[in-house]
């Protein structure tokens, strides 16, 4: 037979062992190129630079003419 808990464990203190697996809000900052929202220490994703550069070359979209 396996052991068993001797006492029910009280909602106080499973939320103090569980208190680390809340859900964390990601850091967003703006950028100083298009002030949009970005992730920090990452390339912005609507003007692609990174640190007063331009990293990637973004495509514009287009609209078709039909």
């Amino acid at each position: 037979m396996t052991p068993l808990p001797k006492k029910k464990t009280s909602h106080a203190r499973q939320g103090e062992r569980r208190a680390h697996l809340r859900a964390k809000t990601s850091a967003v900052v703006s950028c100083p190129q298009c002030t949009q929202p970005k992730v920090p220490h990452h390339v912005c994703p609507t003007c692609g630079t990174y640190d007063g550069r331009e990293v990637i070359e973004l495509k514009t979209k287009t609209k078709k003419t039909s």
